[in-house]
């Protein structure tokens, strides 16, 4: 699994691979530090996006399973990083171009904006249906995001939904046609210009507050 970073004039995009796009420890690490080189590069926007079916399958539960004693940690790990999505101070918007499952979504959830394709893939939190309760700060980054009506439809049901369907709930904020997901991400953030990244960021953490503080409880109680 390769991420590659490429600019649209000054708009960064991260593709986060061709294959099902998990969340390995090494795969956490090098998204984290691809965001680092957005950030020194004063990018005016993050579109991130996929190259294969998936978007992103979420948690890496083979890795998971093989290491259970450090679950707690994962876990804070991969919410550290919903978090830092969530707040980043440059506008963001998630390309999901296929699949977004469980964890993926909630990645694609802490952009500012959402494209999905609207003929192909599914925008899913299954945990209903595979027993895995949402952790506090998975579910207050949801319900951050979406109207009650909305989170109750997409949390309790490990419904399936496709890109017009997503649409329609407010899970996304826009569909494109195949192949042209990733410009139609891009072509959302281009007018927002350049933003001052300490005001944004500010910006963000205010409004996430609650689950930026949730998720990060995680990380936090794993060091402490």
């Amino acid at each position: 699994m390769t991420l590659t970073l490429s600019y649209d004039d000054k708009i960064a995009i991260l593709d986060l691979g061709d294959d099902e796009n998990r969340f390995s420890p090494e795969f956490l690490d090098d998204i984290e530090a691809k965001l680092d080189e957005v950030i020194q590069a004063g990018a005016h926007g993050l579109v991130t996006t996929a190259t294969g079916k998936f978007y992103t399958n979420g948690l890496d539960l083979d890795w998971l399973g093989a290491h259970g004693e450090r679950a707690d940690w994962y876990v804070g790990k991969v919410q550290g990083l919903l978090a830092r999505v969530l707040t980043l101070p440059v506008p963001t918007a998630a390309a999901v171009v296929g699949h977004a499952f469980g964890a993926g979504a909630m990645l694609a959830m802490a952009h500012d904006f959402r494209v999905m394709r609207a003929d192909r893939g599914f925008f899913c939190f299954p945990e209903a249906d595979i027993r895995i309760p949402f952790t506090p700060g998975m579910a207050a980054l949801i319900q951050a995001k979406l109207t009650p009506q909305a989170a109750v439809a997409s949390m309790t049901t490990g419904r399936r939904f496709g890109g017009t369907e997503a649409a329609g709930l407010g899970l996304v904020d826009a569909t494109a046609g195949e192949g042209a997901v990733t410009a139609a991400a891009v072509e959302v953030l281009r007018p927002l210009g350049e933003k001052d990244p300490g005001t944004l960021g500010a910006i963000k953490t205010t409004m996430f507050g609650p689950a930026v503080a949730a998720l990060r409880a995680a990380g936090e109680q794993t060091r402490g």
